[in-house]
């Protein structure tokens, strides 16, 4: 992004670089930050093409198809509820044919609130209705994770290296695992 930046707009990679990590720590953790949209407004490019040039680091994580196939296969309801714009939660199902595993996609644009506010969970009772009791919620970020435990969701597990291009890291107060292989059996 910030090559393209400074290419587009004759400024230094590391002022493009400055400028845009400015502009992402502002919008960190509302909606903002996960909208295609405002980026492309903001910076005055074609966001949705540089993610289909970058398709290719697409990729499913180890044992991600074996967990959803447990999962339906004890008749488990699963849903991916998530923070990202609809557009690229489309190209993110092109590249890696998860759609069918899912009963619904659940994107916080829809409701116009981030999965860190309590009212998304609210909104989300209202399309999926699922008991919190039994309802095992995954995530990656601590934020969405605690916004999900004071919303009473009872089973709640921290995915702590949610890329395979970063290390590990452990999220405190949550139980943690690395991969879905850790999640089986059902």
């Amino acid at each position: 992004l910030p090559t393209v930046y400074s290419k587009k707009h004759g400024i230094s990679f590391e002022e493009a670089k400055e400028m845009i990590i400015a502009l992402l720590e502002a919008e960190q953790g509302k909606l903002n930050w996960y909208c295609l949209d405002y980026w492309e407004e903001k910076l005055k490019l074609d966001i949705m093409q540089l993610k289909k040039d970058t398709a290719h680091l697409i990729q499913v994580h180890e044992h991600v198809k074996g967990f959803l196939e447990a999962a339906r296969e004890n008749k488990k309801q699963i849903y991916l509820v998530t923070n990202a714009h609809r557009k690229g939660i489309k190209l993110k199902m092109q590249v890696t044919q998860l759609q069918n595993y899912f009963d619904g996609i659940v994107s916080s644009h829809d409701f116009g609130i981030a999965k860190q506010e309590q009212e998304f969970w609210g909104q989300l009772m209202k399309v999926i209705n699922f008991d919190k009791e039994r309802a095992i919620f995954f995530d990656d970020s601590l934020d969405v994770l605690k916004s999900a435990s004071k919303f009473k969701i009872k089973n709640i597990v921290a995915i702590n290296k949610p890329s395979t291009k970063i290390e590990k890291k452990i999220i405190p107060g949550f139980i943690n695992i690395e991969n879905f292989s850790q999640a089986l059996p059902l």
